[in-house]
C-alpha cells in the first residue's frame, strides 16, 4: 500500500524523467499569471521569485496548470483540533490559486462546496 507520504518521491521521480531535471523549478512562488497579448482569455504565463536565492522568475508557457490547492483553512473541523493536521486541512491550501485565477479573469464556480469528512468506526476520513 502506497501512503501519502510515498507519492511525492514517486512522482518526482517520473517528472524527472519525463521532462529532464534541468526544466523543473522547485521553492519558487509564483504570484502572477500572465495574459497572453494576442487571446485576452488565455494564460500564457506566470512569474514568481525564489524562496531561497535572489531570484526572480519569468515563465512562458503554451499551457497553465493552475494546481494550487483549495482554501481548507477558510473552515475549521468541528472536533477538538485532531483533524486540524491532517492531509485534507492542509495549511498551504490558502485560496492564492482562487486569487490569482479571479485576477486573470477566471469565473470561479463552486464556491458553495465545503468538504465534510466522512467518519466510520474509530476514525474519519475524506471521501470523493
Amino acid at each position: 500500500m502506497i501512503n501519502g507520504e510515498s507519492y511525492k518521491p514517486i512522482i518526482a521521480e517520473a517528472a524527472k524523467m519525463a521532462i529532464g531535471e534541468e526544466n523543473i523549478y522547485e521553492r519558487v512562488f509564483i504570484f502572477e499569471l500572465l495574459k497572453d497579448k494576442n487571446d485576452p482569455n488565455a494564460v500564457a504565463g506566470a512569474v514568481g521569485f525564489s524562496v531561497r536565492q535572489p531570484k526572480f522568475y519569468v515563465f512562458k508557457a503554451k499551457a497553465v496548470l493552475l494546481a494550487t490547492g483549495g482554501a481548507t483553512l477558510l473552515f475549521r473541523p468541528r472536533g477538538t483540533g485532531e483533524a486540524a493536521g491532517r492531509t485534507w486541512y492542509a495549511i498551504f491550501d490558502t485560496g492564492s490559486g482562487y486569487y490569482m485565477g479571479l485576477k486573470a479573469g477566471a469565473m470561479l464556480t463552486q464556491f458553495e462546496h465545503r468538504f465534510i469528512p466522512f467518519r466510520f468506526k474509530d476514525g474519519y476520513g475524506p471521501v470523493g
